[in-house]
């Protein structure tokens, strides 16, 4: 069987990778059979192997879990070069875990939440996070996170659903049919979970601490009008290469005694 060429008659673009992946996956000829199989029918080649690179660590993605995407690598880039060690971190609709285990590898002694509504999203963020002593959480957005977290966060991940949900049908297959609906639609416009995790942000957010999300270029204004609009500072970071946007959110500064503002450095 010549498995890269059944790949690639599949629509596979990195047929030859994929084909060493499988077999470095499978235990037995049947067992790469069905694997290459699940792989032509359109399943996720990390739903199939179980796992997905990201950030150089290899994330457990369980069958229907969102599987992270390497754009995403992007936002934990600037997330790690704004914590600090002992930094409180929560990762908010978490899915597989990955940015969360992914900042816990990059700065040292974080102290990290983790939440999701989708319960197998929830189970495998727990295998994820295991190592870094990740606390995990089910639940709608900040609804199920400890209330001692209000006001210390410091860095608040929140890679929300941002696909329109009328573009929901446009996605890959591998997408709309293989991961949940819950993980990627967010709603008429693509930012209604976002308006809601902003608005809320505020009063988990610790003096100086920042919201970090993924979004589109084109969503960007639109987004940096929504952080604004909940109190806090936006600024807006691409990366051509990675095709990625991040919008950084900081919650404004403390008060002094004579009422001017002091930043949190």
């Amino acid at each position: 069987m010549d498995i890269a060429a059944r790949l690639r008659a599949a629509g596979c673009v990195f047929a030859e990778d994929e084909t060493r992946l499988l077999i470095s996956a499978a235990r037995t000829p049947d067992d790469l059979a069905t694997m290459v199989d699940r792989r032509a029918a359109g399943l996720p080649l990390e739903h199939i192997v179980g796992w997905a690179e990201f950030c150089g660590l290899r994330i457990a993605v369980d069958p229907g879990v969102f599987v992270p995407r390497r754009r995403t690598e992007f936002l934990v880039r600037q997330a790690a070069d704004l914590a600090r060690s002992g930094a409180v971190v929560v990762d908010l609709c978490c899915g597989s875990g990955a940015l969360g285990a992914a900042l816990a590898a990059a700065v040292e002694r974080i102290e990290l939440y983790a939440a999701d509504i989708d319960p197998a999203a929830v189970r495998c963020t727990r295998r994820n996070v295991a190592a870094a002593g990740g606390h995990v959480y089910e639940g709608d957005l900040y609804e199920p996170l400890p209330v001692n977290l209000r006001g210390r966060v410091d860095i608040l991940l929140a890679n929300v659903p941002y696909v329109p949900t009328e573009a929901i049908g446009l996605l890959p297959p591998e997408a709309r049919i293989h991961e949940a609906q819950v993980a990627l639609d967010g709603g008429s416009d693509g930012l209604d979970v976002l308006r809601r995790v902003a608005a809320a942000a505020p009063l988990w957010l610790a003096p100086g601490g920042r919201l970090l999300v993924e979004t589109s270029e084109r969503q960007a204004p639109q987004s940096v009008e929504i952080f604004a609009l909940s109190g806090l500072i936006p600024q807006v970071v691409s990366s051509y290469e990675l095709d990625a946007t991040v919008v950084i959110g900081t919650s404004p500064a403390l008060q002094n005694g004579s009422g001017k503002l002091f930043s949190i450095t």
